[in-house]
């Protein structure tokens, strides 16, 4: 694969902590590649490190060593500042529990990265409006969290993820706290996402059913692909 193809590369990527009887290997020298677009699952059971890859090809952690570009930027050399800001503009997150502000309604909740970047609150609630509405919660969108169903919680959770218009979405375990109904409609949701949005998805679970529906599945363990 050429990098004029590729959208993210990740080279070599190792992360360990020191502890008291010396260093834990988290990650151990994993590499891959995101195409613009290309949507792709990372299966492994708890603790093989693939929610360690995806906090760090999202910049939210930094590896012990290796490489991560972006569009031919090197992201590791970016300021915490700029890296800040480069995660709001270009990438969502979603993760196994909503994280929204209670004291926020859903409307408020899915303004926030808008509001973060300084953009108007009329143009940050038409934004919002418009994918809570592409959710099917646009009768929702005064509610607060404790008003909603666990299923419509990470619909916000998802929008609040997609209201900057970011090139990836990075989803940590989104379905792994629902029932399987509610799985399995946010599964649809993901489909429809890449679908129409036409962004790169990156997956992490544990659910082989999930991921072997993904053009593209890599499985981890101990901190290494299979």
């Amino acid at each position: 694969m050429s990098d004029a193809n590729v959208f993210m590369k990740a080279t070599d990527i190792h992360k360990s902590y020191s502890h008291a009887k010396g260093e834990l290997e988290i990650l151990r020298g994993v590499s891959l590649e995101i195409k613009e677009g290309e949507a792709l699952a990372i299966l492994g059971s708890s603790g093989a490190g693939k929610s360690t890859l995806l906090q760090i090809m999202g910049t939210l952690d930094r590896p012990t060593r290796g490489q991560l570009t972006c569009e031919g930027r090197d992201l590791l050399a970016m300021s915490d500042e700029e890296l800040s800001k480069f995660r709001n503009s270009e990438m969502g997150f979603v993760f196994q529990f909503h994280h929204l502000l209670s004291e926020f309604t859903a409307l408020e909740n899915v303004m926030i990265p808008c509001r973060v970047a300084g953009e108007s609150p009329k143009i940050a609630k038409e934004k919002a409006l418009h994918l809570l509405e592409f959710m099917g919660l646009a009768e929702r969108a005064q509610h607060y969290a404790n008003e909603l169903s666990g299923g419509e919680l990470q619909r916000v959770a998802i929008a609040r993820a997609l209201v900057r218009s970011p090139k990836i979405l990075f989803a940590d375990e989104p379905t792994g706290n629902l029932d399987s109904q509610t799985s399995g409609k946010i599964q649809e949701l993901f489909f429809r996402l890449k679908e129409e949005l036409k962004l790169a998805i990156v997956i992490v679970t544990h659910d082989l059913t999930f991921a072997t529906r993904f053009p593209k599945v890599y499985r981890m363990k101990d901190g290494q692909w299979v």
